[in-house]
């Protein structure tokens, strides 16, 4: 991995040098979620990607973004390669009115040895790979935290012995994440991504999802439906190709340069049937 390359990519050239710190850890985790957006348009695109954090590290600096096992993934070969004291964890995020539990449908990151006056032990969740919810990382302390518009929860979780549970904002897409605390290995997320990114029951397969977060609000792009929370709230449906494309160009920093004119016109149709037979009561 080019680790020059990926700091130029958040455009933090200069922290290939900079002391390891908290504050250093934050402003890593703020450029991620605000120039690298949460997407899966390959599986749209037909091109199958693995887990391997090398290979979406090298995807993120050529301009495109991931969802969680890409994104935590690659960040934390980053964070690494500087110097951090990274461990990945199994997680399960619990959509809206399923159970909680750790399916392994999520990568988690901690990051240890990095005190700081409002968190003495030093242990931080770093979590990119959630859509429309971290900004920063949290203090791995239980308490309630505030990161623009949106409330979070940190507490023990119920269905993970000695794991933590994030609760989400009401407003956001999913009730809540829990964790396990064990140390895993990126393998271990290998079957649940190939089910996530192939099996027609998968979200990410029924609705082309793009999300991106910063310090005001999050904006989502699900199918055709652009919408706003926090600062400048607002939805909009994206009718024409054109202003499909500019979305993710202007809004989600997705100017999809690797993308043919051709893969374009096929996306663009896959994306505008799926909204249609959702718009007609489908299954999109």
């Amino acid at each position: 991995m080019n680790t020059a390359a990926y700091l130029r990519r958040l455009g933090l050239s200069g922290m290939l040098t900079a002391p390891i710190s908290a504050e250093s850890l934050r402003a890593l985790h703020v450029a991620h979620v605000e120039k690298v957006a949460y997407e899966a348009l390959e599986i749209w695109l037909g091109r199958p990607t693995t887990v391997d954090p090398v290979e979406s590290a090298e995807r993120i600096i050529r301009g495109r973004g991931g969802y969680c096992y890409h994104l935590n993934g690659a960040f934390s070969q980053l964070a690494t390669a500087l110097g951090y004291d990274v461990t990945r964890h199994r997680g399960g995020v619990q959509p809206r009115g399923k159970e909680p539990g750790v399916s392994g449908n999520h990568l988690v990151l901690t990051v240890r040895g990095l005190p700081s006056d409002d968190n003495p032990g030093g242990e931080w969740l770093a979590d990119l790979g959630l859509g429309d919810a971290l900004h920063e990382p949290l203090p791995l302390v239980a308490g309630t935290y505030r990161q623009g518009p949106f409330q979070y929860v940190l507490r023990p979780s119920e269905v993970a012995p000695g794991g933590w549970r994030l609760d989400h904002d009401p407003s956001g897409s999913f009730d809540g994440m829990d964790f396990a605390p064990a140390a895993v290995g990126m393998a271990a997320f290998a079957d649940k991504h190939h089910e996530l990114t192939t099996s027609p029951a998968s979200g990410f397969v029924r609705v082309a999802t793009v999300q991106r977060r910063d310090a005001y609000g999050v904006d989502s792009l699900r199918g055709l439906a652009l919408t706003r929370l926090g600062r400048g709230a607002h939805s909009v449906t994206l009718d024409t190709a054109r202003d499909y494309y500019a979305a993710l160009a202007d809004v989600f920093l997705l100017p999809l340069d690797d993308v043919s004119a051709g893969e374009k016109d096929k996306l663009w149709r896959k994306v505008y049937e799926a909204h249609e037979s959702w718009l007609a009561g489908g299954t999109a």
